[in-house]
């Protein structure tokens, strides 16, 4: 058996559970997941008595039938329509939905589409399945973590590269070094970056999220690094932080702290453990060093098909963690107008200690 057709397997064990008939997949990645489909259109039927259906449009037929052979097709080029449509005909009583990923308007339209199918007779029950696919995708498989460590060791090569180069150097922009790294990462086999690649200088270091612009690197700068690589679909996400030139004893205080504190999350990561309590491990840390009003996002979050997906870890997090899990560790401290610390790495929870999978290391790097 495939691991696609393992995983829509598991849904339907869901959907039988859950008493439906079948499961209507409209989220794209979701898509991916359960069928190896790539394309920009694309849904899929999961029926608990088997007889899945996948559709799309003419112009991925031939794509449909290479990525997946094992589904019956429906060339339609209304798709999710058309799909549904289907389900009421092939007898669907109770059918589940991704409410989180269809509009009101898709909603309205799909309940149209059931009562004209239905001609009569019994209408089929639209049910939310809320995000049943992604709870399956928090844990990933060996070929899944295969592709993670590959997307990191891109990430990691790429920064190593840039900073033998002296590519990091007072004068150069933050979008010069952005635009770099992320060529780097492309030329060392990602498929794309995982997302606008953060780099923040000087005071806008203290800037969780700063998008890069034409400020100067500067000596005496701190030097925020957020970026990652896609590979096979799957993204890498790993944060450092460096100074250029040397390093003031306040710089060096808020980095070392920063540092205990992501040793303290990277060793709570275990089976079974409360994700609420993993951010509190790393969080009280640097609540005890009176900087817990600078500490203002959660701990870290999952890792896979999405940059940010099941998963979370922070104060408002919900669940434990298994075996499998792919999630970032990622404490920081910011200091509005001055400058900030982050330092993050993507791991694998296992039964044993976490595989960490960015290798770059965590000393405090001054170039």
């Amino acid at each position: 058996m495939s691991r696609t057709a393992a995983r829509r397997d598991a849904l339907r064990a869901t959907a039988a559970e859950r008493g439906l008939d079948a499961v209507l997949v409209t989220n794209l990645l979701n898509v991916r997941y359960l069928t190896g489909f790539t394309g920009s259109n694309g849904a899929l039927l999961v029926r608990t008595d088997g007889g899945d259906l996948f559709g799309t449009d003419g112009r991925y037929t031939t794509q449909a039938g290479t990525q997946v052979p094992d589904v019956e097709l429906l060339v339609d080029r209304t798709t999710v329509p058309a799909l549904a449509g289907e389900a009421v005909r092939r007898g669907t009583g109770r059918l589940g939905y991704e409410s989180h990923d269809l509009t009101v308007d898709g909603l309205r339209a799909l309940e149209r589409v059931l009562a004209d199918a239905a001609a009569g007779s019994t209408v089929a029950e639209l049910v939310s399945v809320r995000r049943a696919v992604e709870a399956q995708r928090a844990v990933k498989d060996d070929e899944e973590i295969e592709s993670l460590r590959r997307a990191c060791a891109v990430a990691d090569r790429a920064l190593a590269e840039l900073a033998a180069e002296g590519a990091l150097r007072p004068g150069r922009t933050e979008l010069q070094v952005g635009r770099e790294l992320d060529a780097r990462m492309l030329a060392l086999g990602a498929e794309a970056p995982s997302f606008e690649t953060i780099v923040a200088a000087g005071a806008n270091s203290a800037i969780p999220h700063h998008r890069p612009d034409t400020t100067e690197l500067r000596a005496g700068d701190f030097l925020k690094l957020d970026f990652g690589a896609t590979v096979d679909g799957y993204h890498s996400d790993m944060t450092r932080t460096l100074v250029l030139g040397h390093a003031a004893d306040w710089q060096r205080e808020i980095y070392d702290l920063v540092a205990a504190s992501q040793a303290a999350g990277r060793a709570a990561l275990a089976v079974g453990a409360d994700v609420v309590a993993v951010d509190s491990a790393a969080r009280d840390v640097i609540v005890a060093a009176g900087h817990g009003e600078h500490f203002t996002h959660g701990l870290g979050h999952g890792v896979g098909l999405e940059i940010h997906e099941a998963p979370g870890i922070g104060q408002l997090g919900a669940g434990s963690l298994a075996a499998g899990m792919a999630v970032t560790v990622e404490p920081g401290v910011y200091l509005p107008g001055h400058g900030g610390v982050r330092i993050e790495d993507t791991l694998i929870v296992t039964d044993d200690e976490p595989e960490l999978l960015t290798l770059t290391s965590k000393e405090l790097l001054v170039l």
